[in-house]
């Protein structure tokens, strides 16, 4: 349990050096990655849905691609 916390942390705490003040937002997204869930990122334009999709996939080590 204390790995995947630290997993979490360190995944969070990365994204936050690009994406600042949505917390909630990245907690909400790293829960549903780690059981494996999908993701659907709905706003309005301009508030960083897409860095944060590229962050989170950066922090992964993952591709990222934007579906439009």
């Amino acid at each position: 349990m204390e790995n995947i916390r630290a997993f979490a942390e360190a995944i969070r705490a990365n994204v936050e050096q690009v994406i600042v003040g949505k917390r909630e937002t990245i907690d909400t997204l790293i829960v549903a990655l780690l059981c494996e869930g999908h993701v659907l990122l709905e706003d309005v334009p301009g508030v960083g849905k897409t860095m944060l999709a590229r962050a989170m996939a950066t922090s992964l080590g993952v591709d990222f691609r934007r579906i439009q």
